[in-house]
């Protein structure tokens, strides 16, 4: 889970960027960074941190030009950072490119391999971005016919891309002298969407991983790109696609629904908002059949995520409703907290009780999702400091019970707390009296109610299914493995890098 953006515009799109950036944060907090063209150079600037500590006027003003790529990073795989990792990353061979990523590959470590010894490129950090980087490289040197890149050439990089990269990628690059190009892996895991404005001095395009960056930007939505497909803004603003996968299919990642977009984004079809909720009211037809026992006076939800949800269930069960957490906006989201004993102590940090809506009531806490159940245990045990008389936890969501390997950071079996636990277990380690988990089936229906067409998801770390059909339990042991090393190391303090990037062509 990454924000990526690209834009093509008739002004400096410095500030464009920039502003889309602050637009995805809540994709990405660990790092961010801007590479623009003037036609001659390519300008880059990134660093660890949030959006508006990365970037500073000064920074701002040497990213001229009007064309431009933008990412901020959420770590992946329990990937420790470091100042290289942050994205976009830069080739000089044998074009100018550089690229940014959101999602993760599944076989990076074979790709290295090949890229060591047959494409002759050597991989400098620990990022699959940068695999993703060099094979597409490699696949344009393959492609090129001469010293410029034409739409066709590129579009046939990608294709070999495809072929090649297996796993979840969400991609914008800009290629010095030919433009900026997007694409999506051929299921379509990661969100990929299009806006078009048509300025005074020609058409703009914007390209992003939520329509909130384009609806708030002035731009119109187009479309999604399609799993598989290229999409090619070039220099004079002019639109070239492609579709380059042989066989592909839509299945999105029903966890962006559930917890990860932003509810004022549409994405493949889907209002984020109104799937969650079509979440509550299925939730709360559970309630009604199986848990009408439990005699719950007041609805509360965990903001901010589980709001839309927790207000239709409350609704449909004729329950009253009630905010009895306030949220400090100055902390992050805790779920992509790098460590645990930092997610831990943020949660007191985050979130504060009301204790008048708690004192004396049986209540009913809805969340978005229970993953690591941090989160859980410390609301469930500020809603009994606070006077509840019983507790009662329940998730939009069904149990994350498998790890998730398409860019979201679920790695270890053992830290998910509905691996190898009943409903009862979780809810004794949560200190709750009941948990309550919405099915997966209900999951589904609730997010294809709102378009119909989807006729399919990427569910992995619900019901241990991979898309992709190449994740083994091996592989899931080398993961695992490897965050249990990085865990040992310290991440490099790095400061924010500024470089000038002379044009290859």
């Amino acid at each position: 889970m990454c924000g990526i953006v690209g834009a093509v515009a008739q002004t400096p799109v410095n500030q464009l960027l920039y502003d889309a950036l602050l637009l995805v944060q809540h994709r990405g907090q660990d790092a961010a960074g801007i590479v623009t063209s003037d036609g001659q150079r390519l300008h880059m600037h990134k660093g660890p941190g949030l959006v508006r500590d990365v970037f500073r006027t000064r920074d701002m003003r040497s990213l001229p030009g009007h064309l431009g790529i933008a990412h901020c990073r959420y770590p992946t795989a329990g990937s420790a950072f470091s100042g290289g990792e942050a994205q976009p990353f830069y080739v000089n061979s044998p074009f100018g490119i550089v690229l940014g990523h959101n999602g993760n590959l599944t076989n990076a470590e074979q790709l290295k391999q090949e890229m060591f010894r047959t494409d002759l490129r050597h991989i400098n950090t620990n990022s699959d971005s940068e695999v993703l980087l060099n094979v597409l490289a490699h696949e344009l040197e393959q492609a090129a016919r001469g010293p410029r890149l034409e739409p066709e050439a590129i579009f046939a990089a990608v294709a070999s891309v495809h072929r090649r990269c297996r796993g979840a990628y969400a991609v914008v690059a800009m290629i010095a002298g030919a433009g900026v190009l997007a694409f999506r892996d051929p299921y379509g895991i990661r969100p990929l969407v299009v806006g078009r404005n048509d300025a005074a001095g020609g058409t703009e395009w914007i390209v992003a991983s939520e329509s909130v960056v384009i609806d708030s930007l002035g731009f119109a939505l187009v479309r999604d790109v399609a799993p598989g497909e290229a999409i090619l803004f070039d220099e004079g603003g002019n639109f070239h696609s492609r579709q380059c996968a042989s066989a592909p299919t839509l299945s999105p990642c029903i966890f962006e629904y559930v917890y990860l977009a932003r509810p004022d984004s549409l994405m493949d079809g889907v209002s984020v908002y109104e799937a969650r909720l079509r979440m509550g009211e299925r939730l709360a037809d559970k309630i009604g059949r199986q848990y009408r026992h439990l005699d719950i006076d007041v609805v509360i939800p965990v903001p901010d995520t589980s709001r839309p949800s927790a207000l239709q269930l409350a609704t449909r069960l004729g329950v009253t409703y009630r905010e009895g957490f306030v949220r400090n906006r100055y902390v992050g989201r805790t779920f992509i907290m790098p460590g645990q004993t930092i997610r831990k102590k943020s949660v007191r940090q985050k979130l504060s009780a009301i204790s008048l809506e708690f004192r004396d009531k049986n209540v009913l806490i809805v969340d978005d999702s229970i993953v690591r159940g941090t989160t859980g245990r410390e609301i469930v045990q500020m809603a009994r400091e606070s006077g509840a008389n019983k507790v009662f936890f329940a998730s939009s969501a069904p149990p994350v019970r498998f790890p998730n390997v398409y860019g979201i950071d679920m790695p270890t079996r053992a830290e998910l707390i509905a691996t190898g636990r009943t409903e009862e277990e979780i809810a004794a380690v949560l200190g709750a009296d009941a948990v309550i988990y919405q099915d997966l089936d209900a999951l589904r229906a609730a997010v294809r109610q709102t378009n119909p067409a989807l006729r399919h998801f990427e569910t992995s770390c619900f019901d241990g299914n991979y898309i992709t059909g190449d994740v083994t339990s091996e592989y899931l042991a080398a993961v695992e493995h490897r965050r249990d090393d990085r865990r040992q190391e310290d991440p490099d303090d790095a400061d924010a890098v500024s470089a000038d990037i002379n044009q290859t062509a």
